[in-house]
């Protein structure tokens, strides 16, 4: 794999870390499963992809095809991480909330849905912060 494509996945794991690292921080208590967890802050995907972009803007030309594609896959990524699963997320909510409802008057073995959680507009600013931080270790290390 490029370096490029390892630097923005190295950048998306160091994001998914501090997250685990900021849920830990805030419950007092070390959370591992939040290394696997969608949602929350910072946005690991915005991270990977911010920081591809960017790589791929500076080694290619700001005006290049390469930067263009980059770009156009990195707002598909992060449009997808903050509206598709969001949405996807209240629909799974109410109908776990549904079959709770109807165990209680029916004989139902049902299991729950997972409740995926997209981003908030916020958690993508985080990871872009993060993102533009890979950016620039990225650089130093391709230099």
């Amino acid at each position: 794999m490029p370096a490029l494509g390892l630097i923005a996945l190295a950048t998306g794991l160091v994001a998914q870390v501090f997250k685990m690292l900021l849920l830990s921080a805030r419950t007092r208590r070390l959370d591992l499963s939040a290394l696997a967890a969608t949602g929350g802050m910072p946005s690991s995907h915005t991270a990977a992809v911010t920081t591809l972009a960017l790589l791929v803007g500076e080694r290619s030309g700001w005006a290049s095809s390469m930067f263009s594609v980059a770009i156009v896959f990195g707002l598909y990524v992060v449009f997808e991480a903050t509206g598709l699963r969001q949405e996807v997320g209240k629909q799974a909510r109410l109908l776990n909330d549904l079959v709770e409802q109807y165990r209680l008057t029916h004989a139902l073995d049902r299991s729950r849905l997972r409740e995926l959680t997209g981003h908030t507009w916020a958690e993508v600013a985080g990871g872009f912060l993060c993102g533009v931080g890979g950016w620039l270790v990225g650089r130093a290390l391709l230099a």
